[in-house]
């Protein structure tokens, strides 16, 4: 495809935010007869789905102890519901298992997701906890467990399928998807900091809007827009903190233990929801029964044909180091500096263990080789939706993204003037007023 000169919108990153924005924004300016795709670019340094997209676990859950975060997650899951087949996505549900410490949160939750009318049921107490898991799985034997959220909608997608299935939908509405163009930069007029042109690699392209969509690469693009790389925050007691560092980078663990998937099918022979233990117990070794750790660790696993295996991941940990020394490229299974070791293998599969007996022997089966990714996070580890520069849309997912494949419609509907009640949680500016979003008991910063 030429580049072309002129296109009313550019949308940067063909992961989940860039086309699914992509998507609805030529769906609707088709409604409204205000165009079609044909006025709609997405440009993409590599090609689609080779970002966090491409690499992610897949789950859709809306276990978040934020109020904010389940409402959006919620619209999330109507999305992936709207076309199951296109978007390969597996509705078996998602559970969250926990230990006392975090019991009152998960209530809290469950409530909560009544009250939006999220389907779910709640177990509390240990000794009903270990009895519902066992109506599950007969092997289970994890202790110290005196909750389960068992969520009857969410799932899992297959992430690559997932995302050309969205560029699909693109594409048939006529937007073009531009590989293999990289943003060098940003052209405004004189006495505007609105946006007038993208500068790339092949060339200029004049615009009238921007939404730009690149996760762990979004720290490059917002110093190309001469956006701010340290801010004030204003914390819970209100307290101003200064010169706070806009970004920072976690790496993200996960890898399959490479077993026939059927190996976690349920008692009735059904495929299994998407299972979240955190667990304050101490984990020892499956191999040679040493400590692991005896503080608050979490994972999750499923059963997933596209990987082959039993797949998920466990705890991330912030990278150390200030965020703008931070390689991001090469990305994924191809760098050499973030991918997962055999540290990530013995404590995921030891945890395996520790929750079902059918995984005491199998740590040998993991799967060796490079996986993981980086995760650009803000200041309190939650998404910026918002507009900057006066006409550029950023989705800053804070590596909450995969599942949120809703925002691309939220976003479309701002990109043409209709605000939504959904993103105003998530605006910069709760930085400086103080209107961050609660912290849970969970070892996972996301949750």
């Amino acid at each position: 495809m030429a580049l072309p000169s002129k296109v009313q919108y550019i949308i940067i990153g063909a992961g989940i935010h860039g086309l699914s924005s992509a998507w609805h924004l030529a769906t609707k300016l088709k409604a409204k007869s205000k165009g079609d795709g044909a006025n709609i670019l997405v440009i993409d340094k590599n090609s689609i789905a080779s970002g966090a997209s491409g690499v992610a676990c897949g789950v859709v859950r809306n276990n978040y102890f934020q109020p904010a975060m389940r409402e959006l997650m919620a619209h999330s899951v109507d999305v992936w519901e709207s076309d199951p087949e296109a978007f390969h996505y597996h509705p078996v549900g998602y559970m969250q298992i926990s230990p006392k410490v975090m019991e009152q949160d998960i209530a809290n939750i469950y409530q909560e997701q009544k009250a939006i009318g999220y389907e779910s049921n709640f177990i509390h107490g240990e000794k009903q906890s270990f009895d519902y898991m066992k109506n599950i799985f007969d092997d289970w034997q994890a202790q110290g467990i005196t909750s389960v959220l068992h969520e009857k909608r969410g799932g899992y997608a297959n992430n690559t399928s997932s995302i050309y299935g969205l560029a699909k939908k693109s594409e048939n509405e006529g937007v073009r998807i531009l590989t293999g163009t990289t943003v060098k930069g940003f052209k405004s007029a004189n006495g505007s900091s609105a946006i007038t042109a993208v500068e790339t690699d092949k060339g200029t392209i004049e615009c009238e809007k921007v939404i730009i969509g690149v996760g762990p690469w979004l720290r490059d693009i917002w110093n190309m827009l001469d956006l701010p790389s340290k801010i004030s925050i204003k914390d819970e007691k209100g307290n101003m903190h200064h010169d706070y560092p806009m970004w920072k980078y976690w790496f993200l663990t996960e890898g399959v233990l490479g077993v026939d998937p059927k190996t976690q099918l349920t008692n009735d022979g059904n495929m299994p929801p998407v299972i979240h233990v955190d667990s304050d117990a101490p984990l020892y070794s499956i191999e040679d029964k040493t400590l692991i750790t005896d503080n608050i660790w979490g994972i999750y696993y499923k059963p997933d044909f596209h990987f082959d295996g039993i797949q998920g991941g466990s705890s991330p940990y912030e990278v150390d180091m200030p965020a703008e020394n931070v390689k991001v490229d090469p990305y994924g299974p191809d760098s050499e500096e973030f991918v997962i070791g055999n540290d990530f293998a013995h404590m995921w599969t030891s945890a395996l263990a520790f929750c079902q007996k059918r995984f005491e022997d199998k740590s040998k089966f993991f799967k060796k080789g490079s996986t993981g990714g980086l995760g650009c996070f803000t200041p309190d580890n939650f998404p910026v939706f918002d507009t900057f520069r006066e006409n550029v849309h950023i989705i800053a997912d804070s590596n909450h993204g995969y599942k949120m494949i809703g925002v691309g419609k939220l976003v479309a509907d701002e990109v043409l003037g209709e605000k939504s009640s959904l993103l105003d949680p998530f605006r910069f500016s709760r930085f400086i007023k103080g209107e961050l979003h609660p912290v849970s008991q969970s070892p996972f910063p996301w949750s």
